[in-house]
């Protein structure tokens, strides 16, 4: 099926290998389910897009911008996204590393006002249980 787009696995690979200070910083603070029991990937496609962070059980993307993004791309970009069925937070750079503890606090409030994924799912198997 030809969606439009070539898959960005080889560019995403080289993101993650050459992270921003401020990506890494936040990495390790959201890594290995730190913050509120979510895993958070880093640098992983949707659609034509790779994304600094997703957490895909919540449909939640995490963006780390520096000065060089454009308010018009982020703007489409961001619909995209969100059209895919994710919500979008962004973050300067400069927050990730003078505010870390604001960073963490603001995602992790975005994190408890989502629903939860797969609430009360019923079993199936013996007895309709």
């Amino acid at each position: 099926m030809d969606k439009g787009y070539a898959r960005p696995t080889a560019r995403a690979r080289d993101l993650r290998n050459n992270a921003t200070d401020a990506e890494r910083v936040l990495w390790q603070a959201i890594n290995a389910r730190k913050v509120s029991g979510i895993r958070f990937n880093r640098q992983v496609p949707i659609g034509p897009f790779i994304c600094d962070f997703v957490a895909r059980s919540i449909g939640l993307v995490i963006e780390v911008d520096g000065g060089q993004h454009e308010d018009a791309v982020d703007a489409a970009r961001t619909r995209y996204i969100e059209a895919q069925g994710f919500r979008v937070i962004r973050f300067w750079n400069n927050d990730v590393l003078g505010n870390l503890d604001g960073v963490i606090k603001d995602i992790m409030r975005v994190v408890a006002d989502m629903p939860s994924p797969d609430p009360s799912r019923k079993r199936e198997g013996r007895h309709g249980l």
